[in-house]
């Protein structure tokens, strides 16, 4: 047996009881899991499915490297959140499906992790700017994040401010946003404009399209953007 600490990022159901569930764990980095008649009538566990949920896993180990872990307990960890408005659950399914592309072949990662902890932190405490703070620290962690520079345009190209205008959404008032966001000594800290929030996670998909391989804009986008546009 072996337990591990993770946060739920997706799953699918398989056939009519069981789920493969791929989270992000402390140990591990980027795992799938076979829970076995989670969705049976009798399995309490259902409600455990939820994005970003901190779970603590025990599994049986695989039998083959090509096979994934089937689980044998699942508990909610004793420091997760009952996240219950409308607007925090669509930022939690957002930001996991984000995660959920991206973190695929991420191994180990204890400072990402920990900013996750940090991001739900933050949006239980109703921080609706929260996850876009989340995506910047994910391109810092990531080692993409754009270099800070007097010019006054940010080339998403090359991550370098720039005395001429390269891209036409990049002006001056979003590499403005940008600058502010690189000199933040705690960016969870800061408060957006609606104009301002929604510029900046169109510059932030942008970004990651161009720097994170085979990105896509995640789908739950659209529900983030009714509820707060």
């Amino acid at each position: 047996m072996q337990t591990q600490n993770c946060f739920l990022l997706s799953y699918l159901k398989y056939g009519d009881n069981d789920a493969v569930l791929h989270c992000f764990t402390v140990e591990n980095g980027f795992q799938s899991f076979f829970a076995k008649g989670i969705y049976s009538a009798k399995n309490k566990m259902k409600p455990y499915l939820f994005p970003l949920n901190l779970l603590n896993i025990t599994v049986f180990k695989a039998v083959a490297e090509n096979r994934i872990s089937r689980i044998s307990k699942i508990e909610l960890a004793p420091d997760h959140y009952d996240f219950q408005e409308v607007a925090m659950n669509s930022i939690l399914f957002f930001t996991a499906d984000f995660l959920h592309q991206v973190l695929r072949e991420e191994g180990k990662n204890i400072m990402l992790f920990k900013e996750i902890e940090t991001v739900r932190k933050e949006i239980s405490a109703q921080n609706y700017d929260a996850y876009l703070v989340f995506i910047f620290k994910y391109l810092s962690i990531s080692g993409v994040a754009p270099l800070y520079g007097d010019q006054k345009f940010l080339n998403p190209e090359s991550g370098i401010f720039e005395d001429h205008i390269s891209h036409p959404f990049f002006d001056e008032a979003i590499s403005s946003l940008w600058k502010r966001f690189l000199n933040s000594t705690d960016a969870y800290e800061m408060r957006l404009k609606r104009d301002e929030r929604s510029s900046f996670l169109d510059a932030l998909m942008i970004y990651c399209r161009i720097h994170i391989t085979s990105f896509y804009t995640p789908n739950s986008l659209a529900v983030v953007r009714q509820i707060f546009e």
